[in-house]
């Protein structure tokens, strides 16, 4: 039996995973600050309830569209990241 398999070499492995981890580190701290802001804003004022607290995850959306759009717009990479090389 032959195998086909090409596995890419241990630099090509090791970049990957590191853009990849500062990419999710990046998202998943600015998701956090996004959800913070949107369930301040929305739920405080208004004595939250379910409904305040969906507008608040729908807040949180639109934020994170925002920051993909604009990370799109600022370099010509195919990444919705702000950090760069990504």
């Amino acid at each position: 039996m032959s195998s086909d398999l090409s596995l890419p070499d241990a630099d090509t492995v090791i970049k990957t995973a590191k853009t990849y981890g500062r990419d999710l580190t990046e998202r998943v701290l600015t998701t956090f600050l996004q959800a913070g802001i949107a369930g301040i804003v929305v739920t405080q004022p208004l004595n939250g309830s379910m409904w305040y607290a969906a507008g608040a995850a729908g807040v949180g959306a639109s934020l994170s569209l925002v920051k993909g759009l604009f990370a799109r717009l600022r370099s010509l990479t195919n990444s919705a990241s702000l950090a760069k090389g990504v």
